[in-house]
């Protein structure tokens, strides 16, 4: 099998082409979308080659749009929805979380929603409390939605097709400090199941789970540990609704211990449910207490204050030695 090294930009944007090649009715909806080629590019191509019929630049309004994308969807249309910040999916959410997500449910299975909110975390760039939040563990809340948040190219082309080709409501996350980062992609257009972590790094005395921007500052630490003897695996979640429970309890029933890290904040995120699936399938097997790391609960502030609020690799490599005592 043939691969390319793309950064995650180029990896979804080539995901985005492909299905609107693939089938023509697929529309997208978003701010500066068009000619502009979206907030951070990576829409750049699409609207020269499929036109502003399918390549729609919506109001400056998100709830608007999301609600458009909903009657899209439920009228025979795949649509994809950008969000420019994740932080406005607040406004979004009655769209997506009151009507996507329920439709289905609603009308007996009788209304698919083939839409897809596409949104980026855009933290430590200092842009301060309002543009800069991990509002993840607010999707996961909500039954109906899917959740994807992958950290490499390969996983965010992969899982993408996926998405688009289930066909059902799903938000998925992007990092804007990933967009790019490179790695090898395959050129088979091959879908991604969700729902299965990857093994970023293979270990023996430690679990860290984690995902998305924390991926590297995880394996960062994970190899300085091992210089000490300490052999952490890492996992990848890559989506967290659905969640691969058993790939977590698996993880842990291994080495009988585990580190969460997110860049969410602490209270309340991803990592209380990560926690809490060890706990509950993989509970005597444990050796030492569960550890979470992540951004303090504070509003994210601006400029160099912000490396007091969001962790890093050093953190998790403070965590790990904490369940080795």
């Amino acid at each position: 099998m043939s691969t390319r090294q793309l950064s995650m930009a180029e990896a979804i944007n080539e995901a985005i082409r492909h299905e609107m090649r693939r089938d023509p009715n697929i529309i997208l909806l978003g701010q500066d979308i068009g000619n502009y080629g979206g907030t951070f590019g990576v829409y750049k191509g699409l609207f020269d080659e499929f036109g502003p019929e399918r390549v729609r630049d919506g109001p400056l309004c998100e709830a608007a749009t999301a609600g458009f994308g909903v009657g899209l969807a439920i009228s025979g249309m795949p649509t994809i929805v950008e969000i420019e910040f994740m932080d406005f999916m607040t406004l979004a959410s009655d769209a997506m979380c009151n009507q996507a997500a329920k439709m289905r449910y609603f009308f007996g299975g009788q209304v698919k929603v083939p839409m897809i909110i596409r949104t980026p975390i855009v933290n430590r760039l200092g842009l301060g409390a309002q543009h800069s939040q991990s509002l993840e563990a607010w999707m996961m809340h909500i039954p109906g939605l899917r959740v994807i948040i992958p950290s490499n190219a390969a996983d965010a082309k992969g899982l993408l097709l996926t998405a688009i080709r289930e066909g059902n409501p799903t938000v998925f996350v992007e990092h804007v400090r990933l967009y790019p980062s490179k790695s090898p992609v395959d050129d088979a257009d091959t879908p991604i199941p969700l729902g299965k972590l990857r093994v970023a790094r293979e270990g023996k005395d430690v679990t860290i789970a984690t995902y998305s921007g924390m991926v590297k500052p995880s394996l960062d630490a994970a190899i300085n540990l091992a210089n000490d003897g300490i052999e952490c695996e890492v996992l990848d979640l890559r989506t967290l609704a659905p969640l691969d429970r058993e790939g977590i309890c698996a993880s842990v029933k291994k080495t009988g211990r585990l580190v969460v890290a997110h860049e969410a904040v602490k209270t309340a995120g991803a990592g209380a449910e990560i926690a809490q699936t060890a706990m509950e399938g993989a509970f005597d097997y444990l050796q030492a207490p569960i550890l979470r790391v992540a951004s303090k609960d504070l509003p994210i502030p601006t400029g160099k204050l912000q490396d007091l609020v969001y962790p890093n690799s050093a953190d998790v490599e403070t965590a790990v030695r904490k369940v080795m005592e």
